[in-house]
């Protein structure tokens, strides 16, 4: 009777391993436990020979027991536990056999209560194929869901890992945006500061000239003056005297202006400090103006605009970081001289180009308008003027990075704001708004 429990367990296992063949994720792992499964079962068949009846079922029906218990345990082989539980049966009459004889032998004395237990294994063996074949169909099925999850998780894995390489080299790419950013924001702080060094150069030659001329004046002065000593004419040389004193007054005013201007210069040259502090709007308004425009007049000599001012009077000072703030009003002054000499150009002398600065309070904020007779700007890019990188001027003008650098000092850095109104071929107007 020993028989049907091993030829069960060695079909079993051949069973097992005709399924796995065709699925190359799982096959290759338990290869070599197919093989000795195999071998085991044969050779436990042919070791219980040597054994009593009894023994042999009851190492029959454990080998089966193990094998569909192991089966069925394990993950890989879930999708066939309808065939590991078909041997349940079988197994189960072949331990009852095997302790009947084992521990009531006498109730195998009668030949006739044998065949009982005969013919249930026969019973069971054929129950145990029949559950097979019926199963096969939903097995199939199984087993294709099991290869398609194994594929998917293959698949999975290397997307997964694909998709790492890619944020490797996003991460990669953004941190030599941001690199390339710092270098272009350096770039755009660089220009803005080689505009404004023209400026000065050209706003410090004036006060420097007063001095030069009124010294040479004085120098002769004094020359006369010891002349007339010599005459004795007192009274003539008290007058020259007086002339003197009041040339080097214009010589002492005039440094203090250049001494002013290499200062604002030093200042606006130094990083920011981030420190807000007191200023009056209406002369870091001036002064800015004068520097941009003199800074452009600096590079193009055949370039005039009309500067027109109006400076509320009795403003308050407004806190702010100085530097910054003349940052943006130099930003928008020389895109607004921009604007007049390119229509200047388009439309010739006919053309007469203004920029106009207005200063206001109102509601506890103080306004600047900065207004330009010039080109305007389209309505279509209107809204991307503010924008990271956006310009409309041609390549090698611009970085894009000034109005959105000013548009970051403003809004974020002093809690203000900046308005656009603009009408092309007419007027562009931005007005700043900072609390006081």
């Amino acid at each position: 009777m020993s028989f049907f429990y091993f030829l069960t367990a060695f079909l079993l296992v051949r069973r097992i391993n005709k399924r796995l063949k065709g699925n190359l994720y799982l096959y290759p792992k338990w290869r070599n436990m197919i093989i000795m499964a195999t071998w085991g079962t044969v050779g436990l068949f042919i070791g219980s020979w040597f054994l009593e009846e009894q023994y042999q079922d009851l190492i029959g029906a454990t080998a089966l027991l193990g094998l569909a218990y192991y089966g069925y345990k394990e993950e890989d082989l879930r999708v066939y536990k309808v065939v590991f539980q078909a041997t349940y049966p079988l197994i189960a009459i072949g331990y009852i056999n095997a302790i009947a004889k084992i521990f009531f032998g006498f109730f195998f004395e009668k030949g006739s209560n044998d065949q009982y237990f005969v013919f249930a294994v026969i019973a069971a063996f054929i129950w145990t194929f029949a559950r097979w074949a019926t199963t096969k169909k939903q097995e199939e099925a199984l087993r294709i869901s099991a290869e398609r999850r194994a594929e998917l998780e293959v698949l999975v894995g290397e997307r997964t890992t694909e998709l790492q390489r890619q944020k490797e080299e996003l991460q990669e790419a953004l941190r030599e945006l941001k690199t390339t950013q710092t270098q272009l924001i350096q770039s755009e702080k660089m220009a803005s500061l080689g505009e404004l060094t023209a400026g000065i150069a050209h706003e410090i030659q004036n006060p420097l000239n007063f001095v030069n001329n009124f010294s040479e004046v004085s120098a002769e002065l004094i020359d006369e003056m010891e002349e007339e000593l010599k005459k004795g004419d007192v009274e003539e040389a008290m007058a020259i005297a007086n002339d003197i004193k009041q040339n080097l007054e214009k010589i002492r005013h005039h440094g203090k202006r250049a001494d002013g201007i290499v200062k604002g210069m030093l200042q606006h040259s130094r990083a920011s400090s981030d420190v807000k502090e007191p200023t009056d709007i209406n002369k870091l308004a001036d002064e800015y103006l004068r520097l941009a425009y003199h800074g452009l007049r600096a590079k193009d000599k055949s370039f005039n605009s009309e500067l027109v001012t109006h400076f509320a009077e009795g403003l308050p000072k407004a806190e702010m970081v100085p530097q910054d703030i003349g940052r943006v009003l130099l930003n928008l002054f020389n895109n607004a001289f921009y604007a007049v000499q390119k229509r200047h150009l388009a439309e010739g002398n006919a053309f007469k180009p203004t920029v106009t600065v207005t200063t206001a309070a109102k509601a506890k904020r103080l306004e600047i308008t900065v207004r330009d007779n010039g080109t305007g700007i389209p309505d279509n890019i209107k809204d991307k003027i503010l924008q990271p990188f956006f310009t409309t001027k041609p390549t090698g003008e611009g970085t894009g990075l000034g109005l959105s650098l000013s548009y970051d000092i403003v809004v974020k850095g002093h809690n203000g704001k900046i308005d656009v109104k603009s009408k092309e071929g007419e007027f562009t107007e931005f007005q700043i708004t900072l609390p006081v």
